[in-house]
C-alpha cells in the first residue's frame, strides 16, 4: 500500500514543474513593458503554462503537491517584484485546487482542469498593488516611465479586478482543456483522460 505522505520523488516532480511553470511566466511577464501586455498576462499566463500545469497533475496523487506549487510560484511572484498578495492568493488557490483534485480522486479530467483554474488565481493578485495602492506599486517602477504608468493605470481601473479575476479564471479553463488535448496521451497513461 503507497503511503499518502509526500517523498522525494513527489518534491523532484514538485520542483521540476514550478520551475517550468517559472521560466514561462517569467518570459510571458517581460511583454508587461508594453502596457496592453501587463494588463493581458492574465490571458496568456494561464493559456500557455496550462501544457506543463496539466502535465504536473498527471504526477500529482497526494495531497500537498499542488499547494507546495503554489506557494513557490507565490513566492517567486513576490521576490520578483511584483507582491506578496500573490503569495497570500496563490497559497488559498492552492489549498482549494488541492481540495478540488482530490475529490475527483487524482484522475478526473475536469477536476483536473478546474483545479489548474483555481491555483492560477495568483496571476491575478498581482494587479491588487495597481487596483488598490497605484501610487505605491509605481513608486518603486518610475524607470518605466509616466507615461507607461499612466496607460496601465487608465486600463486598470479599481472595477476591473472582479473582471480580471473572471478572465483568469476562464482562461485557466481554456488552458487547462489546451493541455489535456496536447497532453491526451500522457493523460491516458496516467488513467485521467
Amino acid at each position: 500500500m503507497e503511503s499518502n505522505r509526500l517523498n522525494a520523488k513527489d518534491l523532484i516532480n514538485v520542483g521540476i514543474y514550478t520551475a517550468i511553470c517559472a521560466v514561462l511566466c517569467c518570459a510571458i511577464a517581460m511583454t508587461g513593458v508594453i502596457p496592453i501586455m501587463m494588463v493581458l498576462l492574465v490571458v496568456f499566463v494561464p493559456i500557455l503554462t496550462g501544457i506543463p500545469y496539466m502535465m504536473f497533475l498527471t504526477k500529482v496523487k497526494k495531497f500537498g503537491m499542488i499547494l507546495i506549487l503554489n506557494i513557490l510560484m507565490g513566492l517567486l511572484m513576490w521576490v520578483t517584484g511584483m507582491s506578496y498578495y500573490a503569495l497570500i492568493v496563490g497559497t488559498i488557490a492552492g489549498l482549494l485546487a488541492e481540495l478540488i483534485f482530490r475529490a475527483g480522486k487524482y484522475n478526473s479530467k475536469w477536476h483536473g482542469i478546474i483545479a489548474y483554474a483555481v491555483s492560477g488565481l495568483y496571476c491575478w493578485a498581482n494587479y491588487f498593488g495597481i487596483f488598490f495602492n497605484a501610487d505605491a506599486y509605481f513608486s518603486t517602477r518610475q524607470n518605466f516611465g509616466q507615461e507607461y504608468i499612466d496607460a496601465v493605470t487608465k486600463m486598470l481601473p479599481t472595477w476591473m479586478c472582479p473582471v480580471l479575476f473572471v478572465v483568469d479564471l476562464v482562461c485557466g479553463i481554456i488552458g487547462g482543456w489546451i493541455g489535456t488535448k496536447v497532453l491526451k496521451k500522457h493523460f491516458t497513461k496516467a488513467g485521467i483522460a
